[in-house]
């Protein structure tokens, strides 16, 4: 049974207008031909860290947000926090134009949705972001912690990689996970897309 509360919150965030931004940047077109190199990923991510809001339709967010905010409440538990989430997910997803459940999905596995997560290696953020590409893309007092940003890096990289692999969900997310030409890591992010994520299209 949904809550009033959560449905409450909904209404909120859905009625707000969707041009409204945390920070103001311009769009730049991504490159036709992507190199595989650390040179070629910077200039795509300097190139495509924009802000801009997602749903077009009040229904289909309403709809969405119940959805999957019902499916995150095991990991958090604050109908707010998770709508605050949900709509910067969606938001940097279609951004990028990957599918928001798959990375949710992804999240689930890199961070378990912990914002302030820093793993050994010193990724940080909720997508597990290295903060060695904030200096190779000249921004680097941009805090990773930060759900927005550390969303829309994430987002690009992969989708960088993604581009690069022409599609291949399992080969973008090896680079992503930097293991590229093993399967442990897309297999544990697509487990969990299937168990708990997976949205129906169709």
């Amino acid at each position: 049974m949904i809550s009033t509360r959560l449905i409450t919150c909904i209404l909120i965030w859905v009625s707000l207008p969707f041009s409204l931004a945390v920070t103001a940047q311009t769009a730049v077109s991504v490159p036709k031909k992507i190199a595989d190199s650390q040179t070629e990923l910077r200039k795509f991510l300097k190139s495509t860290i924009t802000k801009a809001d997602s749903f077009e339709d009040r229904f289909d967010a309403e709809v969405w947000l119940v959805d999957m905010s019902g499916r995150l409440t095991p990991f958090i538990k604050d109908p707010r926090q998770r709508l605050e989430l949900l709509r910067a997910v969606h938001r940097e997803a279609s951004k990028a134009d990957l599918k928001p459940d798959l990375v949710l999905a992804l999240i689930e596995i890199e961070s378990r949705f912990d914002n302030y997560a820093i793993s050994s290696a010193g990724a940080q953020g909720l997508m597990q972001v290295m903060p060695f590409w904030k200096k190779e893309i000249g921004r680097p007092d941009d805090n990773l912690t930060d759900i927005n940003t550390n969303l829309s890096y994430g987002c690009r990289i992969l989708q960088f990689y993604l581009q690069k692999e022409k599609g291949n969900w399992m080969h973008a997310l090896a680079r992503y996970n930097g293991s590229y030409g093993k399967y442990w890591y897309p297999e544990r992010v697509m487990d969990a897309w299937r168990k708990r994520w997976f949205v129906n299209e169709t």
